[in-house]
């Protein structure tokens, strides 16, 4: 569902670039026109952060016969960054965005339809390439936004929470409060009095001042809450160059419980299961997307239940009742000090169509 500031002109839907509603796997894009349309100060295209998570975006412009890609623009929760300076050239823009890896959850993802290469690990200025192979990039799917003036526009980010900047701000301190292991709330951009003391008695456990401010919090939170992911949970990791569609199964009280999906890219890695593992059973399945088709785990035996969009489902018996399907997972080694890693190798999926 898009959120109702969400428009383009017709001008773009004639083009065939007129937005719609992703899924909850992707989040959502909102484009502000107009000049007077951002709240940052600075001429550009402003990228507006209306989320609770720290995103980092990569924005791609044309330039004579080439498609032109930077990144990563860091944006805190309630922040406004330009992207690109003015002047500006009105016409056709890309756009894709990813959450910080310290969320929990795996990271969520802005984006389109237009595949451009970037680089996943670091800063990167780069014409995009024919095969993002060929210059060690990778492909990302990049939305399209019009920009129709030259002196300013104004994109914002959003999510199914429609967070003004400074609901985003206080949104984001309490999902990295939570991230952090420091203290566990609504996300609802209020914050209330126990988390104002949780705030103060984080700030005074690592000798910060009281009037430290949102940014600043934001920033270490960030780090304490990507240490914290590096020490616990279930984290699947693609050691593929494709795609592919993860979930994972495990006990959950009496029964057993199913979740995902999880995309990974090539190369990539999500952090599935946030909390410390004990000696339980974990499954994982996989499906890797492949030119003769979708390729399935070679060692998957455990039934359990799926759906189509992202799910949690409680029990795995007669998934076909309850309109879902039954899939085979894999067993995981156990976990070791509370962690595990699983990894994907192309030599764990079976052929196409076999």
């Amino acid at each position: 569902m898009v959120p109702g500031r969400l428009y383009f002109k017709a001008f773009a839907f004639l083009l065939g670039l007129a937005l719609s509603g992703l899924t909850s796997l992707t989040g959502m894009v909102a484009a502000q026109s107009g000049a007077q349309a951002g709240d940052a100060k600075s001429d550009g295209w402003k990228l507006c952060n209306r989320t609770s998570y720290v995103i980092e975006a990569a924005a791609a412009r044309y330039e004579g016969q080439g498609v032109f890609v930077d990144g990563w623009k860091r944006l805190r929760p309630g922040a406004c960054e330009v992207a690109l300076e003015a002047p500006l050239d009105p016409g056709i823009h890309y756009l894709f965005a990813r959450s910080s890896s310290a969320h929990r959850g795996g990271r969520r993802l802005w984006g389109g339809d237009q595949p451009l290469c970037v680089d996943t690990t670091g800063s990167f200025s780069v014409e995009s390439p024919q095969e993002c192979s060929e210059m060690g990039l990778e492909a990302r799917d990049f939305r399209p936004v019009l920009i129709e003036n030259t002196k300013t526009w104004t994109t914002s980010l959003t999510e199914t929470e429609e967070f003004d900047l400074e609901e985003a701000s206080a949104a984001g301190v309490q999902r990295l409060l939570d991230n952090a292991g420091v203290f566990s709330g609504n996300i609802d951009g209020r914050i209330g009095r126990k988390t104002r003391a949780a705030i103060s008695d984080f700030l005074g456990a690592n000798d910060l001042p009281s009037d430290t401010s949102d940014a600043d919090l934001i920033d270490l939170l960030e780090q304490v809450a990507q240490e914290r992911g590096r020490e616990i949970g279930l984290n699947l990791c693609n050691r593929t160059d494709k795609r592919i569609w993860s979930a994972i199964a495990r006990r959950k009280g009496e029964g057993w419980e199913s979740r995902g999906w999880w995309l990974l890219e090539a190369g990539g890695c999500a952090r599935v299961i946030d909390e410390p593992l004990l000696t339980a059973e974990h499954f994982v399945f996989a499906e890797m997307e492949d030119e003769g088709g979708m390729r399935t785990l070679k060692d998957a035996t455990d039934p359990f239940c799926l759906a189509r969009t992202r799910f949690a489902i409680n029990g795995r018996k007669d998934c076909g009742a309850s309109a879902n399907r039954q899939g085979l997972f894999a067993a995981t080694p156990p976990a070791k000090n509370r962690r595990l890693v699983y990894e994907f190798f192309e030599r764990d999926f079976k052929e196409s169509g076999s």
